[in-house]
């Protein structure tokens, strides 16, 4: 048995790494959630992420028994983490969240211990596992001979590769990884500096003390769900009846949603008409915005829709709305929880995409990418997919971010990060607009743009 007293000295002396632990599932964690954590130790990380219901597995007596003083309101139960089960410790509840901080190295079976997670899943679960990079090997085992290091039982040292394969073998999907903390001692200025801002560079990044992964289970129910289509429409007159006539029909029943927005020419009159002469299968609803700009269009329509889909379609048609049973294919298959067009895959005229344009969405879409820790080739595309209880969790927690886009599109993309949701795009074919001009000022929005990807670089990726 291990002596918590002994644990906590050494947790003392090591509290650069463990604070950059805890600020990490900080991040990667909501509050309010039902959280299991393997290998719980006294517990400290499992209390720092405000679980709802936080139940910790440790298989020492005594650190359980003092987790239980230490942290009198999380569930703290003695057993071995390979073989539990939801009866065992008497929750039949699945979490929301499992968290595995530097407890694969240590297990006998983690393939087998990742397996045995499979019961205390729903399918929106996530797990969050951490481990120490193999080449701090020499390091760590140095630092437990000179006593700066509590002794560990015999380790494997995984690569991100190792686990990620191990994960697949047992039924997870791999969403996202990242590595932290480059000093994980208190040196002055230096520290901090490496730590938040180096760590984060690449090449330098690779030499993180931390390796992290985030997963879901792989197996996904498919579901028939209601669609609602919000189209935010601004001097779009010549383009209202052609989206109702030209949208297929979306999932079990389809909605859709106009919000007009300060035009100058007959949009709002248009979509009267268009709503008022509709005798077909889609259910209609018109809104004029009080507010300014697409974000405020799009957030009446999504709080005024009744689908459990959410989806943008500009009213400008440049992306077809024959396109669009794909994106709600894509979230009904479990495929992915967050659907973006992309279109950079299909050929294009340059009316609809001129060169210069082209060149700045592979731009922000190679930045995006970094900052989300998941693949994107098109982040500027309008047609963009979430299910609403996703997006009324990403309301909920809108204000880690603040109001910051006029657009909207990008508040959703970094709220889809925050909550680990998996990302995918589907490819459209882009076309030029048949009506009107776009409402785009390119050099303006360009430097709105540059400002929130520094301002979501702080959020997501050099977290204080």
């Amino acid at each position: 048995m291990t002596n918590p007293a002994t644990q906590l000295r050494f947790r003392q002396r090591n509290r650069v790494y463990y604070e950059d632990l805890a600020r990490l599932h900080h991040l990667l964690v909501g509050e309010g959630l039902r959280v299991l954590e393997i290998g719980c130790g006294l517990g400290d990380l499992l209390a720092s992420v405000k679980p709802r219901h936080g139940v910790g597995v440790e298989p020492d007596p005594a650190l359980a028994q003092a987790a239980r003083e230490r942290h009198p309101q999380l569930r703290i139960i003695c057993a071995d983490a390979e073989t539990i089960t939801p009866e065992s410790i008497g929750e039949t509840q699945p979490f929301d969240v499992i968290l595995l901080p530097n407890t694969l190295n240590t297990l006998q079976d983690v393939q087998g211990a990742l397996e045995q997670l499979e019961p205390f899943c729903h399918p929106r679960t996530r797990l969050v596992v951490s481990f120490h990079n193999w080449l701090w090997q020499p390091l760590l085992k140095a630092a437990e001979t000179l006593g700066q290091r509590q002794p560990q039982p015999p380790e494997s040292w995984l690569t991100p590769r190792d686990v990620s394969n191990l994960l697949d073998l047992a039924g997870w999907e791999v969403l996202k990884a990242g590595h932290r903390c480059l000093l994980p001692r208190q040196i002055p200025l230096l520290t901090p500096l490496a730590n938040r801002w180096l760590s984060q560079l690449p090449v330098l990044e690779q030499f993180g003390l931390t390796h992290w992964l985030v997963a879901r289970p792989a197996r996904q129910q498919e579901r028939q769900p209601s669609v609602s289509v919000v189209i935010p429409a601004r001097n779009e007159a010549g383009n209202i009846g052609p989206a109702i006539e030209r949208l297929p029909h979306l999932g079990r029943s389809t909605e859709v949603i106009f919000v007009e927005g300060h035009s100058s020419d007959n949009t709002w009159e248009r979509i009267e008409q268009v709503c008022e002469s509709y005798s077909g299968p889609f259910r209609l609803k018109k809104f004029r915005q009080s507010g300014k700009g697409k974000a405020d269009a799009v957030w009446l329509g999504f709080e005024q829709a009744e689908g459990e889909i959410l989806m943008i379609l500009d009213a400008d048609l440049t992306v077809r709305p024959e396109d669009l049973p794909r994106f709600v294919q894509a979230m009904a298959d479990g495929r992915g929880e967050f659907v973006n067009g992309c279109r950079l895959v299909y050929p294009r005229s340059k009316a609809a995409m001129p060169p210069l344009n082209t060149a700045a969405n592979r731009f922000f879409a190679a930045v995006f990418s970094w900052l989300l820790r998941q693949r994107l080739k098109d982040t500027l595309c309008g047609t963009k997919v979430i299910w609403k209880d996703d997006y009324e969790r990403l309301k909920a927690g809108r204000s880690y971010f603040g109001n910051f886009d006029p657009f909207g599109d990008f508040d959703l993309l970094f709220g889809a990060s925050k909550l680990n949701l998996k990302i995918v795009e589907v490819p459209v074919r882009y076309q030029e607009r048949s009506y009107g001009s776009s409402n785009i000022a390119h050099v303006k929005e360009g430097l709105i743009l540059a400002r929130m990807c520094a301002y979501a670089a702080r959020k997501l990726r050099f977290i204080p």
